[in-house]
């Protein structure tokens, strides 16, 4: 009788220890919901990323030289020519 108690208790601990473990599931960290609409100057992005495969809404994120992120379309021309801007400057 008291190795089924233990038994009960072992399968329960698991049950509740693998349902905490499933809640801590691991998403992107960065996706973009909403774009910015106007130009920005090539010489204020010190770096860019791309948002994650993830995400609903594929994205380019900007990082200024002061460490603000600005969310952008990647398929519009300004953006491509300023990630190429980055690139090069980045050697």
């Amino acid at each position: 009788m008291r190795t089924a108690r233990i038994l009960l208790l072992c399968i329960l601990g698991y049950g509740l220890l693998s349902s905490v473990t499933c809640n801590n599931g691991t998403g992107p960290d960065d996706c973009c919901f909403k774009t910015y609409p106007r130009r920005l100057n090539k010489r204020l992005i010190s770096s860019y990323s791309m948002t994650d495969y993830r995400c609903s809404k594929s994205a380019a994120i900007l990082v200024t030289k002061k460490g603000y992120q600005i969310c952008v379309d990647p398929n519009l021309s300004w953006v491509v020519n300023i990630m190429k801007h980055v690139d090069e400057n980045s050697f």
